[in-house]
C-alpha cells in the first residue's frame, strides 16, 4: 500500500510539472482600465485615477485621496483621444500617491476603484488650446463631477510580484445634480458633498447668474459668474431704501450661504455640529430680528476650470475674474437688491482663500472698497509662501547643508507634529493632474499668481517632481501678486487709499504656517517711515490653528456665535465713520 501511495505522489508530481511550466513565472501586477461603447461611443480626454484602499473603499470625496497619513493611495494617468475598448495601463512606471510605485504595495487584501476625470477642450481667447475640467455645478471636485466615469469597488488580492494583469472596467457615469439623492445613492453607494444645478430663493437668501462677457471672451465659450445676496430683514417692505454692500469671499457656496440656519439646531447631533448649527441659528435670529445692522451681504460664486474658486482677480491663466466680479456681477447685484452702489459704502470679509481675496480686493481695487478684514489669509507675502521663501531658497521641498538634507512640512498640528511634507503634498497633486490640473491649493496657487507657459498651462513655479524653483516666474509673482511686496512698492499712491482700512487675523500655529507671512506683512505696513501711516490692525490667535478670525477656534460657544455678527458690526461703523459728507447713511436704518 505505501509502495501505490507513493507511485501515486511521484505520478501527480510529473504531471504537475509541465503545468506549471505552461503556466509559466509569476507576472507583475499590471491594471489595465477600459470602458465600453455605452458610456461613449467617442474618444475620451481626461485623467484616470486608480485608488486602492486597505479594507472596503472609503465613501468620503476623494474616497480617502487625501493629504497626510490617513490618506488611501492613488495613481494618476493622463489620457488623449481614449477610444472605448481600449486599455489604459498602470503599471512600476506610473507614479502614484503616497507609494510612488505599484512595486512597493505590501501583498494583501485592497480595494479598488478607478475614476476617469473628463475634460474638455478649451480654445482660449489668446489662441492657446487646453484641455481642462469644466465646473459643472459641483464646485469643481472630480468625485462629484456629473458626467466622470466609475468603475464599482473591487475587493481584491494584491501581489507586485505575482498579481499579473488586473482588468478594471469604467461602467457608469456620475449622474447630474438635479437628479434625486436616492438615485444618486444607489449609483454610487456614497452621498456626495455636491452643489444642486439649481437653487430656489428665500426670503432671505437670493441666488442671481449672469454672463460675464469679460470671462467668456477669455475663455473663448460663454461663462457665467453667480452669487448668493443675503437680504436684510425688510428688505422688500422698503424699496426705497438703499444699503452698504459687505462682500463675503469664500470658496464655492452655490446653494447657500454658509453659517446662516433657518432652523433651530438638532438636539440629536453630534456636540461639534450642534455648535456649527448654533451659530448659524444665532445668526439668523439676529438678522432677522433688527439685531444686526440692514446690510447686503455677497458672495460672488466663481468656480473654474482650475478650482472652485479664482481668487478674485485678474490672472493669466483663468482670466479676468477681479473686474468681472467688481465691474459686470456687483453693479448687477447692486441695482438688483438696491446697493448704494458707491466704493464708501462696500467692505469685503473672508478667512483663509477669502482672506486672501479680501486683502487683494482691497490693494487692485482701493478706491471701490472701503475696509478689509482678512482672516488667516492664504500666502500675503512670499518670503513665506508656507514654508518657502521663493525668491531666495532654491528648493521647495529641502533644506540642503553641506551633508545634510531635511524635509520641508507642509501642514502641521497645534503641538508642532507634521502631518505631511512640501514634497509628498505635491506628488499628491500631480497624482491627481498634471499640468496644474489637480484643483488643489498649490496648483491654483501656481494659476492664479503666475504667468502662462507656452503651452498654455500655468508655468511652474518649482519643478514637481524635484522642487527646484524657477526664479523667472518667482519674479513674476513678485511683481504681480506678492501683496505685501506691492503695497510696499506702490505705498505713494495706494497708501492715501489704504490706510485705514486693513485688518488682519490669524492663528499663531496656523495649520499651513501662514502666519509667518502675517507677521512679515505687519513688519512692513508697521515700519515707522512708511507714510501715510497704515494703521493697520493685526490679531495673533497664540496655539490657534487655521480658520482663526479674531476668536479662539475653542471659545465657548456663546462667542463663536457672535463672531460674524461682531464683524458686520465693526464694517459697518467704518463705512459710516469714513461717509463722505452728504452720503445716505439713514435709508436703510429703518
Amino acid at each position: 500500500m505505501r509502495c501505490c501511495l507513493r507511485l501515486i505522489a511521484v505520478e501527480l508530481i510529473l504531471l504537475a510539472a509541465p503545468l506549471a511550466a505552461l503556466a509559466g513565472p509569476p507576472k507583475p501586477l499590471v491594471f489595465e482600465i477600459s470602458y465600453s461603447k455605452e458610456l461613449s461611443a467617442s474618444p475620451m480626454d481626461g485623467h484616470i485615477l486608480l485608488i486602492i484602499s486597505k479594507g472596503d473603499m472609503p465613501v468620503a470625496a476623494g474616497f480617502g485621496v487625501q493629504e497626510g497619513i490617513e490618506t488611501q493611495q492613488a495613481f494618476g494617468v493622463d489620457v488623449d483621444a481614449w477610444q472605448p475598448g481600449t486599455a489604459a495601463r498602470v503599471d512600476a512606471s506610473t507614479l502614484g500617491y503616497p507609494l510612488e510605485s505599484v512595486r512597493q504595495l505590501v501583498p494583501g487584501e485592497y480595494s479598488v476603484r478607478a475614476v476617469l476625470n473628463v475634460y474638455e477642450t478649451f480654445h482660449l481667447g489668446n489662441g492657446r488650446v487646453v484641455k481642462l475640467p469644466p465646473d459643472k455645478g459641483e464646485g469643481q471636485h472630480w468625485q462629484t463631477k456629473p458626467g466622470n466615469f466609475l468603475s464599482a469597488p473591487q475587493k481584491l488580492h494584491l501581489d507586485p510580484e505575482a498579481s499579473g494583469t488586473i482588468r478594471v472596467t469604467l461602467d457608469h457615469k456620475i449622474p447630474a445634480l438635479e437628479e434625486e439623492l436616492a438615485e444618486v445613492d444607489s449609483v454610487l453607494d456614497w452621498r456626495p458633498i455636491a452643489h444642486p444645478a439649481s437653487v430656489d430663493d428665500n426670503k432671505w437668501e437670493r441666488h442671481v447668474h449672469m454672463r460675464s462677457e469679460l470671462l467668456s471672451k477669455f475663455w473663448g465659450r460663454p461663462t457665467e459668474i453667480s452669487a448668493v445676496v443675503l437680504v436684510p430683514d425688510g428688505w422688500d417692505e422698503h424699496p426705497d431704501a438703499r444699503y452698504p454692500v459687505l462682500i463675503s469671499e469664500d470658496h464655492y457656496h452655490r446653494h447657500f450661504f454658509p453659517g446662516f440656519r433657518t432652523t433651530p439646531p438638532d438636539p440629536a447631533g453630534e456636540e461639534r455640529e450642534r455648535r456649527v448649527q448654533q451659530s448659524g441659528w444665532r445668526f439668523f435670529q439676529d438678522w432677522t430680528s433688527g439685531r444686526l445692522p440692514r446690510v447686503l451681504i455677497v458672495m460672488p460664486q466663481h468656480a473654474n476650470p482650475y478650482f472652485d474658486d479664482s481668487y478674485a482677480v485678474n490672472s493669466e491663466n483663468l482670466g479676468p475674474y477681479g473686474d468681472a466680479i467688481m465691474h459686470e456681477l456687483l453693479p448687477m447685484i447692486e441695482k438688483k437688491f438696491h446697493g448704494l452702489g458707491q466704493g464708501w459704502a462696500r467692505a469685503v470679509y473672508g478667512g483663509s482663500t477669502g482672506g486672501w481675496e479680501t486683502l487683494a480686493a482691497q490693494v487692485f481695487y482701493p478706491d471701490e472698497i472701503n475696509g478689509a478684514w482678512a482672516g488667516c489669509p492664504d500666502p500675503i507675502d512670499f518670503r513665506s509662501y508656507g514654508p518657502v521663501n521663493i525668491y531666495e531658497d532654491k528648493n521647495a521641498y529641502f533644506r540642503e547643508g553641506p551633508f545634510m538634507k531635511v524635509p520641508l512640512p507642509e501642514k502641521r498640528k497645534t503641538n508642532g507634529i507634521i502631518d505631511t511634507t512640501m514634497e509628498m503634498e505635491n506628488r499628491h497633486e500631480l497624482v491627481l493632474g498634471t499640468h496644474g490640473r489637480s484643483g488643489e491649493q498649490w496648483d491654483i496657487w501656481q494659476a492664479v499668481f503666475g504667468p502662462m507657459g507656452d503651452d498654455g498651462y500655468p508655468k511652474a513655479i518649482w519643478d514637481k517632481r524635484t522642487g527646484e524653483i524657477d526664479k523667472s516666474v518667482a519674479d513674476y509673482w513678485r511683481e504681480h501678486s506678492d501683496l505685501t511686496f506691492i503695497m510696499k512698492r506702490d505705498w505713494a499712491t495706494l497708501g492715501p487709499k489704504l490706510a485705514g482700512k486693513l485688518n488682519f487675523a490669524v492663528g499663531d500655529m496656523d495649520t499651513w504656517y501662514l502666519n509667518n507671512a502675517v507677521h512679515l506683512a505687519e513688519s512692513v505696513l508697521t515700519d515707522p517711515k512708511l507714510f501715510p501711516p497704515a494703521n493697520a490692525t493685526f490679531k495673533y490667535g497664540p496655539l490657534q490653528p487655521h480658520c482663526y478670525q479674531g476668536i479662539a477656534l475653542n471659545a465657548p460657544a456663546i462667542e463663536r456665535s457672535n463672531e460674524l455678527q461682531m464683524r458686520i458690526g465693526e464694517m459697518v461703523k467704518h463705512i459710516e465713520d469714513t461717509a463722505p459728507a452728504g452720503s445716505d447713511v439713514k435709508s436703510w436704518k429703518y
